[in-house]
């Protein structure tokens, strides 16, 4: 397997700089995710990584060896795309079978892969059809099945679940991590799906234009964002914020007076839906809408500082639209951040309206 390192990569298309200084490390047998938005550069890290594209400048390194130039059949790379890329006019075992055919190696030792690479994301059933004849899922595990044939050192994962419904992209992320440690293969996961990253990788790399925004575990990401980007990229539903002027130990946000620990200036304060609670004091507010989730509810709530989300646990909605009700939560849950540079203020805290 392949310890992979960024070191000052650039990357410009003509005139536009899409990767400006990018340095980074993932780590023998490592589960990484690029995650961020459109257009933040991850899946050009990624192509740069399977030897689509190459660095306009510094140096990409697999075990230490530079492979800036190096091709891209000669990377030992497998790489699953959005759309699969499968030939149509090939049965599933040729499609398989596709990136050995210019390796000297015994047909037979060739056949033995397919298979193998085939139970491996249990399609060996489906070797004899072609793509028109099979289902979303299905064309997803022959195209893993794929980049797996050649034993790869390195697997990239660009969007792969993207085009299944939501049920099968829930069994593929359990069934594609079970993979990744079984096999050890260092695995690199690109999706703007924060559950995906969460949930399948054991690092994520959130980007933003180009650039790394913060390094972390999913459980990092989540409760120690370092700037408010993080904080309302990470977490469903997204956050909720509140700017306001802090001074004289109380942050005011419109007519609202919240208690301050903290140097005084502007701020913004995060507040995640999961960890307010509806109390018998605090931020005053109507019920404006009601959104049942399954086995939560999420209340929109119309307050002096706007709309808040609130997320209860259960089935079964405890108040109506038009409701009044306070809402309350815990200094400790809340997260500050300079309104300035937009990053997480770690020693501030904001508790809620007596």
């Amino acid at each position: 397997m392949a310890k992979v390192e960024f070191r000052h990569v650039v990357k410009r298309f003509g005139d536009v700089e899409v990767i400006p200084d990018l340095s980074l490390t993932i780590e023998d047998g490592e589960f990484v995710a690029l995650l961020g938005p459109s257009g933040c550069g991850k899946s050009t890290s990624l192509f740069m990584l399977a030897g689509i594209y190459l660095p306009s400048g510094g140096e990409l390194l697999f075990d230490g060896c530079i492979v800036n130039e190096v091709e891209a059949k000669d990377r030992n790379v497998g790489i699953v795309f959005q759309s699969y890329a499968l030939y149509p006019h090939m049965t599933v075992r040729d499609n398989v079978l596709f990136p050995l055919r210019f390796k000297r190696m015994p047909r037979e030792e060739v056949l033995g892969r397919v298979i193998r690479a085939a139970n491996l994301v249990q399609v060996e059933e489906l070797l004899d059809r072609r793509p028109s004849e099979l289902s979303g899922g299905q064309q997803q595990r022959v195209a893993l099945a794929r980049a797996l044939v050649k034993e790869p050192q390195l697997l990239l994962l660009d969007e792969p679940l993207s085009n299944l419904d939501a049920t099968l992209r829930l069994t593929m992320r359990t069934e594609i991590k079970s993979l990744q440690k079984k096999l050890g293969v260092t695995t690199v996961l690109v999706t703007h799906d924060q559950i995906e990253a969460t949930t399948m990788a054991d690092r994520i790399i959130c980007m933003r234009a180009g650039r790394i925004e913060q390094i972390g575990t999913p459980d990092d990401l989540y409760r120690r964002p370092e700037s408010l980007f993080i904080a309302s990229f990470i977490g469903s539903p997204p956050i909720n914020t509140i700017s306001g002027e802090a001074r004289d130990g109380v942050m005011c946000a419109g007519a609202v007076g919240f208690p301050f620990e903290g140097a005084p200036g502007a701020v913004t304060v995060g507040l995640r839906p999961e960890l307010l609670r509806f109390t018998g004091s605090g931020l005053s507010g109507r019920i404006a809408q009601m959104e049942p989730m399954g086995r939560e509810i999420l209340y929109v709530v119309d307050t002096d500082l706007g709309y808040l989300r609130v997320l209860e646990h259960g089935s079964v909605a405890a108040h109506a639209v038009g409701e009044p009700v306070s809402i309350g939560f815990s200094p400790d849950d809340s997260l500050v951040f300079d309104t300035a540079s937009e990053r997480l203020i770690t020693t501030a805290r904001v508790g809620p309206p007596a």
